[in-house]
């Protein structure tokens, strides 16, 4: 009798032992948000000659009082895929390596700092790198493309979404960027205007400037007009001297987009 009762408590601590042994369940996988492709007008999509990577262009409304003119703007942030071109020379054949475009030097670290690389937004270029890229991207494409002015930028990242969480900012985004275009465009068509990466505009300040805030800031710092200037904690641990033009050893949230006046043909995805 009394080993007739021991059976049922060894079953339950075989039982036990068994849950015990088995691997905690891997978290569910969560299927990545598919890009909301923003309804605008026009756009057009301009191939980068030498590659298979292309990008959109989105046809901007003048501002009310005439002051902003009509534009061409990248629909989303600079994304890395793009910017490796650049940086990579990967529009070069290897036998023919040079060009006339002064390109980044080599990053000595990841520059996407982990966050992600495709799909991601390209940041911790310096403006000098940015408009680098504006150049060498004006000269393969035959398009003019530049960085928009603050006055422009603030045009442009406006009006905004009526829910301001839309943006990646320090309430949402875990301390990291975000893909592009994961989230509502503005009314003009544009994603990422606000958060997720700060964005160089042109100005006559001796200090370059960012604007519309980044992941970092909460959302209500992330404005069309919300201004942020570099300073010397931007790039404090590069050891080079003279400091790289090109990188920004110590931001992880400032990136851009270019825009252009030029008139866009309909058919651009060929080779120029």
């Amino acid at each position: 009798m009394r080993a007739a009762q021991t059976i049922p408590g060894l079953l339950l601590l075989l039982s036990a032992g068994w849950c015990l042994a088995q691997p905690a369940a891997a978290p569910p996988v969560e299927t990545p948000a598919q890009p909301i492709v923003a309804e605008a007008s026009e756009v057009r999509t301009v191939r980068v000659p030498g590659t298979t990577v292309s990008f959109e262009l989105v046809r901007t409304p003048a501002s009310d009082d005439g002051t902003i003119p009509a534009m061409w703007v990248l629909r989303t942030e600079v994304p890395w895929e793009l910017y490796d071109i650049f940086t990579y020379r990967l529009d070069q054949p290897e036998a023919d390596s040079a060009d006339a475009i002064a390109r980044p030097s080599k990053p000595y670290v990841p520059p996407d700092r982990g966050f992600g690389h495709q799909g991601y937004p390209a940041m911790g270029m310096t403006r000098h790198g940015a408009e680098g890229f504006c150049a060498w991207l004006s000269d393969a494409t035959g398009i003019q493309f530049r960085l928009p002015t603050a006055a422009e930028w603030t045009h442009l990242a406006g009006p905004t979404p009526d829910d301001l969480a839309a943006a990646w900012s320090a309430e949402n985004a875990n301390h990291t960027t975000h893909p592009v275009a994961r989230k509502a465009a503005n009314a003009h068509g544009l994603h990422d205007t606000l958060g997720n990466v700060a964005e160089w505009v042109m100005t006559d300040t001796r200090r370059p400037v960012a604007m519309g805030g980044s992941y970092r800031e909460p959302a209500s710092e992330c404005r069309p007009d919300a201004t942020m200037e570099q300073d010397r904690s931007w790039n404090a641990s590069d050891p080079q001297i003279p400091k790289s033009r090109w990188w920004l050893a110590d931001c992880s949230w400032v990136g851009f987009r270019f825009v252009t006046t030029d008139t866009i043909p309909q058919d651009t995805t060929h080779d120029q």
